[in-house]
């Protein structure tokens, strides 16, 4: 592994305690500061928003100006959104300092095209999944501390000591180190990105992808303390076992070709729906949510099977319409969940279950295409 790949990991091991201790707790929170649960799905909605509508600009910059000033900007602005949040005493500063946070998310295409190019021997694969591993491998600290510090003197309080890791991950960050800014001749020729079809059609997938596995999450924690009747520490446990599955999954299921590793998470958070909806005790929903490990499998490997397909002076812009597609979930999926809810809290599990099972076959379905295409490329066709 390459000295600046240890300082991303290390960076995002201290983010992921920070932002694993408030992440679970989010719809807890505004419901504690008095939102209903449509309320809830619309503020998510929002900030679903802030994140979709920040990725492109970041990845096009990335290109431009170069990878580590967007990464420090958005640690920086990161760090500020945690300030705010942590002092907010009302809905409406909360939910400033929350689409604050939601811009921040803009970091992860400067980020993954920086570990792209950083990754040395690395497949991108591997790369990008090591470097989920380690915010998940801090975020198995962040729901256990988060849930401790909540029962004990309230969910505001956890805003207050999140702040402190995001300070430290921003000290961490700035020790990478800056990379060369590449040049695409084929832009100048007409042809780019914006004319690349097999990537546009592999985008059109993920969102659709992306849609049903994200679906089951809003309100999932709303579900286990308002219907299954569990506490925040027990919610807080819940949170750091599925980060443990996360670090483990990604770490071995990340190793696998990206269009295998790609269906496999769908799967696995299609167990997550089913276990949620039919388990009847804190042990199934623990099972659960190791198998919620599937949505940053996912999400990585939609990464992983976009890199191919685009020129290395794109990577960045590439990297941030793929996450804007991931991210774009984040605006309808928590209206659709909220409505769900608001009428049987219950059935956003099935609901899930059968849009992922759809999904699956969608995506092999696209992925073969793609396969033939490629190999329809690298072959050349014999006329006698």
């Amino acid at each position: 592994m390459t000295r600046d790949l240890y300082f991303v990991a290390a960076s995002l091991l201290t983010w992921g305690i920070g932002g694993g201790m408030i992440y679970i707790f989010q719809p807890l929170y505004i419901q504690e500061l008095g939102a209903d649960p449509i309320l809830i799905g619309t503020i998510l909605g929002v900030n679903g928003i802030a994140m979709t509508i920040s990725h492109i600009p970041a990845g096009y910059l990335a290109d431009r100006i170069g990878r580590r000033p967007m990464m420090w900007a958005s640690w920086i602005l990161g760090f500020m959104a945690a300030v705010v949040m942590a002092f907010a005493r009302g809905l409406p500063m909360f939910v400033v300092g929350l689409l604050l946070h939601g811009l921040t998310s803009a970091v992860l295409s400067p980020l993954n095209s920086y570990v792209s190019a950083a990754r040395g021997k690395w497949s991108v694969g591997r790369a990008v999944s090591f470097i989920s591993a380690s915010y998940n491998a801090g975020a198995i600290i962040g729901p256990l501390l988060g849930g401790f510090v909540a029962e004990r003197f309230g969910l505001c309080w956890i805003y207050n000591l999140a702040a402190i890791f995001f300070f430290l991950s921003l000290m961490l960050i700035l020790f990478i180190r800056p990379q060369p800014i590449e040049n695409n001749p084929e832009q100048k020729n007409g042809k780019g990105l914006l004319r690349n079809k097999s990537f546009f059609m592999l985008l059109g997938m993920t969102f659709m992808v992306m849609f049903a596995i994200y679906l089951p999450q809003p309100l999932a924690s709303n579900f286990l303390k308002n219907q299954r009747q569990l506490s925040l520490g027990t919610i807080g446990q819940l949170g750091a076992i599925g980060n443990l599955g996360n670090v483990v999954i990604m770490l071995l299921v990340g190793q696998l070709p990206s269009q295998i590793a790609f269906t496999i998470g769908q799967i696995f958070v299609g167990v997550f729906s089913l276990l949620l909806w039919q388990g009847s005790g804190v042990t199934w929903y623990a099972i659960g949510y190791v198998f919620l490990s599937g949505y940053r499998l996912c999400r990585s490997m939609t990464l992983a099977l976009v890199r191919p397909l685009v020129h290395e002076a794109e990577v960045g812009l590439a990297f941030g319409f793929t996450e804007a597609v991931n991210s774009l979930p984040w605006i309808l999926a928590p209206l659709l969940a909220a409505c769900i809810y608001d009428r049987e809290p219950s059935a956003i599990f099935p609901v899930s279950l059968a849009l992922i099972c759809l999904t699956i076959i969608l995506s092999l379905l696209v992925l073969r295409v793609q396969a033939q295409r490629k190999l329809k490329r690298e072959i050349p066709v014999n006329d006698d």
